[in-house]
C-alpha cells in the first residue's frame, strides 16, 4: 500500500542530521525491541518522548522534523494530577520540568483602562506545575540526542507498506526503510494526511482562533499576565521569568472561517491586525504595533481531531496528531503518557505491532478523547460572545479563584487528566 503526499514546494537545502554518539546516555536495560527500527515523524513532545522510551527498550529510533531546529519558546503547558505525576517520574523529567517550571504568578483580567476586575491566583492555570513547551522539549531532546538519529530539515513524502516493513522516501533525504512509523507530527499530521485520508475528514473547527508571537516588556510584568476582553475577541500580555525584557502576547477570537491558519504568514498578520483593530484597552494598540516585526508567529484555529483509530497497518498516530485539541484540552500531559503507553505495549508484545497498536488504542483511546473534551467551550470562554457573556464568565473566574472553591476547581481540572492508571510495563 503506497501513500505520497506533494505541496509544490520548491527544493531546499540539505536535511540536518543528528546521529547517535558512539557513547549513549540512554543504554538500554531492556532489549525486546531490540529487532525493531522505527520513524518518527515530529520533534515536538510527543516524538522525542516516543523515542526515549523506544530507546529504553532497545529499539533503534529515527526522528525527523520538518522545521531546521528544535522549535524554541511556545506557549507555557502544565501537569495536574496523578497520572502526570507517574509518567513524569518514569520518563525521568520530574525534578528537570520543577526547575524549569515558570513559577507563574497571579494573572489578572483588567479593564479597558486596566482598572484591576479579577485576580486569577497561580494555580488556576497553571495546574501542579508549569514550564514552557519549549523548554520540555529541549529536556527530551536533550534526554535522547545521544541514542536517537534526529533529521531537521526534512518531512516524509510518501509511505509503501508491506508484510515486512514500510518504505519511507522524503522531501529531501534518500529513501529509506523502516519496520514501523509513527506519525507525532500535531494536528495538522502529514503522517495522517498520507495514511488516514485528507485533514477534512478529521479536524472539527471549534470557531475560534489563538495567536501568540513575543514584545518588548513595556508593562514591565514579571511573571504574571493582564487579560483584557470585548465580545469575541481576548488579549493576554505575560512574562513568564525567562527573559525580563521580553512578553507574550496572546490574542484569541472567533471565526466561523476555517481555513485562516492555512495563510502565510504576511496574511495572518493581516488577519489579526483587522480583528483587533480598535481595541479599547490601553496597552492594545503597543502590543499590536509588535505583530508587524515579529519573526515568531503561532496562528492556528482551536480545532480538535477525531479519527477512528489510532493505526493502520504499520502506521500509527500520536498525540495531537490522533487525537489533538489546539488548547484546554490537557494535550501535552496526553502526550507523555500517551509515549509511554505506546512504547509499553510494543514492549509487551515482543514488536508484534498488530498487538501492540490494539493494545495502545484500547488502554489510551478513550482516555485521551475524555481529555479532549475539556477543550470544547475554551473559545467561547476566553473570548465570549457578548458583554453580558463576559460578564459572567468574570464572575466565574472570581468564584472559582476563591479560597473556597480552590479545592473542589483542582479536583475538577485533574479529573479527566487522571483518569488512567499507568500499567508497569517492566
Amino acid at each position: 500500500m503506497t501513500h505520497r503526499l506533494t505541496d509544490g514546494t520548491a527544493p531546499h537545502p540539505a536535511p540536518r542530521t543528528t546521529r547517535p554518539a558512539p557513547t549513549t546516555a540512554l543504554v538500554p536495560t531492556d532489549r525486546r525491541l531490540a529487532h525493531l527500527t522505527v520513524l518518527i515523524s515530529g520533534a515536538g513532545v510527543a516524538g522525542p518522548a516516543l523515542a526515549l522510551w523506544l530507546v529504553r527498550y532497545g529499539a533503534r529510533v529515527t526522528l525527523v522534523e520538518k522545521a531546521p531546529a528544535l522549535r524554541e519558546g511556545g506557549f507555557a503547558v502544565d501537569f495536574r494530577g496523578a497520572t502526570h505525576h507517574t509518567v513524569l517520574r518514569r520518563t525521568g523529567i520530574w525534578d528537570e520540568v520543577h526547575r524549569r517550571q515558570t513559577h507563574m504568578g497571579r494573572q489578572t483580567v483588567v479593564a479597558a483602562d486596566d482598572r484591576e476586575r479579577v485576580d486569577l491566583p497561580a494555580f488556576f492555570m497553571s495546574g501542579d506545575v508549569e514550564i514552557l513547551r519549549g523548554d520540555l522539549s529541549h529536556i527530551l531532546y536533550e534526554r535522547t540526542r545521544a541514542d536517537v538519529e534526529y533529521v531537521f530539515g526534512d518531512s516524509v513524502a510518501s509511505l509503501t507498506e508491506d508484510s515486512e516493513g514500510v518504505d519511507v522516501t522524503f522531501e529531501r533525504g534518500a529513501p529509506r526503510r523502516f519496520d514501523l512509523v509513527v506519525g507525532a507530527d500535531g494536528l495538522h499530521s502529514r503522517t495522517r494526511r498520507l495514511v488516514f485520508g485528507d485533514e477534512s475528514r478529521y479536524l472539527r473547527h471549534l470557531g475560534h482562533y489563538v495567536a501568540g508571537f513575543g514584545v518588548p516588556n513595556h508593562l514591565g510584568l514579571h511573571r504574571t499576565a493582564r487579560i483584557y476582553t470585548e465580545p469575541g475577541r481576548t488579549m493576554m500580555i505575560s512574562n513568564y521569568g525567562g527573559d525580563p525584557t521580553r512578553a507574550g502576547v496572546a490574542l484569541v477570537f472567533s471565526s466561523d472561517r476555517a481555513d485562516h491558519h492555512r495563510h502565510g504568514t504576511a496574511r495572518q498578520k493581516e488577519i489579526l491586525a483587522e480583528r483587533f483593530a480598535g481595541m479599547a484597552w490601553k496597552h492594545a494598540a503597543t502590543a499590536l504595533d509588535g505583530l508587524q516585526s515579529a519573526e515568531d508567529l503561532y496562528f492556528d484555529a482551536i480545532a480538535q481531531i477525531h479519527v477512528d483509530r489510532l493505526s493502520q497497518g504499520r502506521v500509527a498516530l500520536l498525540g495531537d496528531a490522533g487525537y489533538g485539541a489546539t488548547m484546554g484540552g490537557i494535550g501535552t500531559g496526553t502526550a507523555l503518557v500517551s509515549a509511554y503507553v505506546l512504547a509499553g505495549e510494543l514492549a509487551a508484545a515482543g514488536g508484534d505491532h498488530r498487538a501492540a497498536f490494539d493494545a495502545y488504542e484500547a488502554e489510551i483511546g478513550a482516555y485521551a478523547r475524555n481529555c479532549q473534551k475539556s477543550s470544547d467551550r475554551v473559545g467561547p470562554f476566553l473570548a465570549p460572545p457578548t458583554e453580558r457573556r463576559i460578564r459572567s464568565r468574570d464572575r466565574v473566574y472570581r468564584v472559582l479563584g476563591s479560597r473556597p472553591m480552590a479545592g473542589l476547581f483542582k479536583k475538577l481540572t485533574e479529573r479527566p487528566a487522571g483518569g488512567l492508571t499507568l500499567k508497569n510495563y517492566g
